[in-house]
């Protein structure tokens, strides 16, 4: 990883952990597929997908991410120039291609999964050993999302991911209002402060850093890095519920601010629940959205 030195720490000093690549590109594949969930938060779905012989190529892997959005992941063992505009490749023809993508979808998640693609937002991930100063200009120049991740081995069982740059695509960057939920108030002062409370979080959450993507759905606005790290539900009648990628168990849970929902049901991702109300609990609030989005 660019930059990064890694040390193994005894009891007699200290020992470099010299950081490598993976003897050939289906190394990387297999370990990422067999862990596509933990490691990018994308549902794998195949690998080495065909897109027939009219096109004449295959897709590495195919997922699904936490959001809903068709993932393409494409792997390069070392540096390669052409690993964007592959995938680019690839996304045009998922997008020309979207019933059988909801099919693939259907078989192997359920009716339900295939109901709620998200066709707004594809993906492309590109995990590589490194990538050029071109490449990272190229991505700022197409409206996709696309993210650049660079790996890294370290030892015998370590395993560096880092996010070398990120584009959200079409999403837009300007705030947006919720709609009320069922039962929430529509009218009066504290709709108006509940409102102005979520354009806050809204222009937080995206304040964090370069490359946050904003993902609207019907039950949740998700706010993702690679992975989800803050999902935003309307507001009830008198808060503002955000759900944050946070170990529960690492935060001095306070009644009424925060609560563990691991394993509760819940609109969005995300283990710990935070309760807004007023904006002296946004301020109270910030340090843990930037937890979850160091985690992201």
């Amino acid at each position: 990883m660019s930059g990064l030195k890694l040390f193994h720490m005894t009891t007699s000093g200290v020992t470099e952990v010299v950081p490598r690549l993976a003897e050939v590109e289906t190394d990387v594949q297999g370990l990422i597929e067999a862990n596509m969930e933990a490691l990018l938060g994308v549902r794998f779905l195949a690998s080495e997908y065909s897109t027939g012989p009219v096109h004449g190529g295959r897709i590495d892997s195919l997922g699904i991410d936490e959001n809903g959005a068709p993932a393409i992941i494409e792997y390069k063992r070392g540096v390669d120039a052409g690993v964007i505009h592959q995938g680019l490749f690839y996304l045009a023809w998922l997008m020309d291609h979207r019933s059988e993508f909801e099919r693939l979808v259907r078989d192997r998640l359920g009716t339900q999964a295939a109901a709620q693609v998200l066709w707004s937002g594809p993906r492309l991930i590109c995990i590589a050993g490194d990538f050029t100063r071109y490449d990272v200009h190229a991505l700022r120049e197409h409206r996709r999302s696309i993210d650049l991740v660079r790996y890294r081995y370290f030892g015998s069982d370590l395993l560096g991911l880092e996010t070398v740059a990120s584009v959200a695509g079409r999403t837009p960057t300007a705030r947006v209002a919720f709609r009320p939920t069922a039962g929430a108030a529509v009218g009066g002062a504290r709709c108006v402060e509940l409102g102005e409370l979520a354009a806050a979080v809204d222009e937080v959450l995206l304040g964090l850093g370069d490359g946050v993507n904003r993902i609207q759905r019907k039950q949740y606005r998700a706010y993702q890095r690679l992975r989800n790290f803050a999902c935003v539900c309307p507001p009830q009648k008198t808060k503002l519920l955000v759900y944050l990628k946070a170990d529960p168990k690492q935060v001095d849970l306070v009644p009424g601010f925060t609560r563990d929902v691991t394993g509760l049901g819940h609109h969005g991702t995300g283990d710990l629940e935070v309760q807004l109300r007023t904006p002296r609990d946004l301020e109270r609030a910030q340090e843990l959205f930037r937890a979850s989005y160091a985690a992201a």
